[in-house]
Formats: C-alpha cells, structure tokens, sequence
C-alpha cells in the first residue's frame, strides 16, 4: 500500500469540521472507562497519528476557542506552550490570539535557578511571542526535551488570564495527568489554593486523552475546562 493511500485512509476516518463546530459546549467525548492509566496508553496513541491528522484535529479544536472569549478581557494575556511528543498542535492557539489581539506567551523552566537543596525550581515563568509561527521561535532544548524560548521579560502564571495546560490525561471532573515533572502543578498550586480568579487552567487534548476516572494526589491542580476536538467543556 502506497504513503498516500495509507494517509487518506487514516484522514478518512476524521469527523468532518461542519459537524464538530455545531455540538454542544459540553459534548465532549470521553473515552472507555479507564482508571488510573499508565502514561505510555496515550504517548503511544499521540505518536500513532500522521502530521495531517493531527493538523485536523487541531483545526477542529481550535473551533471551540471562540467560546472562551466572552470570560477574557481586551488584550488577555494567553500562555501556550510548544507541542511535542504527539500533542495536539498548539499553533491554531497562537492564530487565535494574533486575529483577536490577545498576547500569547511560552513557559520558560528554571528561570529561578537552582532551589536550597541543589534541585531545579519547578516554576515556571512566561515570555511573550513575538513571532506568527511557533516554528520560527528561536528555541534552545530542555533537558527533558521541551522547547522553550529565553527573554528578558519574564511574567508569573498569575500575571497570565488564562493557561493552556499540556496534559496527558484528563478526566470527567478536570483532574489533569501531566508528564510526571510536577511543573504545572508547583506553578499553579498557590493561586488554585488561594481561589484566585485567574489564571484560567484550560486543557487542550484528543479526545482520546479524556477518561472516566484518574487518581488525585494533594499536589495536584485540577483544569476549569478542557478543549478537544469534539468540543469545550467546563469543570467550574
């Protein structure tokens, strides 16, 4: 079988644009019941898909983005972060921001040096974008392979309106399973404890990373919504 005819046959089985962008805010699909489920279930699933595939998957969330607008105020400060590893495609976020005027930033990880007992500070900090394409952001490899940009003006998370969490897992009531470095979390715990308004926690996934049901340990900040492809859905 031809690369081409493979491609068409995988793209074939994507839902159409025209019937995702009419469902309901909440009608996001959640998947088998699964419980607790090991992190390779869903890396081995992003990596399976083709670039066109998640391209469209992207598109098609990105639909759903118009919906956030009416809890932002002019001018929102959005931190986004660099896809990797099979994410879902952030681009279509940036595009989002850039058409409305909003201010798009990246995570920057240790920014703050090294703590007391000789660890890297897991919090994070932002930087702005000054550039239309994520490709074209000068970027230096992290250690635990993210991209990420450098710059002198750095803000905190609480600085932000809203953020856009990577996630490998995510269940019905916004639990969040990240990639285990605890980043997020550490960022975020102060302001979820504090019931801060903003910044607004806002995953964005497939829908196959949407489970029934995930184990929440007491560090663990949960999401206020999530956007897949098939839709937004808000937890508070």
């Amino acid at each position: 079988m031809s690369k081409s005819t493979s491609q068409q046959q995988s793209t074939s089985s994507l839902p159409e644009l025209s019937t995702v962008s009419s469902q309901a805010t909440n009608n996001v699909q959640i998947a088998d019941t699964i419980s607790n489920p090991p992190r390779r279930h869903f890396t081995r699933q992003r990596r399976r898909l083709l670039d066109n595939e998640r391209k469209q998957y992207a598109r098609m969330a990105s639909l759903h983005l118009i919906k956030l607008q009416q809890r932002l105020p002019p001018n929102a400060r959005i931190g986004l972060y660099y896809d990797g590893f099979g994410e879902l495609p952030t681009q279509p976020i940036l595009d989002w921001c850039q058409r409305l005027g909003y201010l798009p930033y990246l995570p920057v990880v240790g920014s703050f040096g090294r703590t007391s007992n000789g660890l890297e500070d897991k919090r994070l900090r932002f930087v702005p974008i000054y550039h239309a394409k994520l490709l074209n952001v000068p970027t230096r490899i992290h250690s635990l392979g993210m991209k990420q940009n450098h710059h002198r003006r750095l803000l905190w998370a609480a600085e932000l309106d809203v953020i856009i969490c990577p996630l490998v897992a995510v269940d019905k009531n916004g639990n969040r399973m990240g990639m285990g470095g605890g980043f997020y979390d550490t960022t975020l715990g102060n302001s979820y404890r504090s019931g801060a308004e903003k910044p607004l926690k806002i995953g964005w996934c497939y829908d196959f990373q949407v489970v029934e049901q995930l184990e929440r340990q007491s560090w663990d900040v949960p999401l206020d919504a999530i956007i897949t492809p098939s839709g937004l859905r808000w937890f508070r």
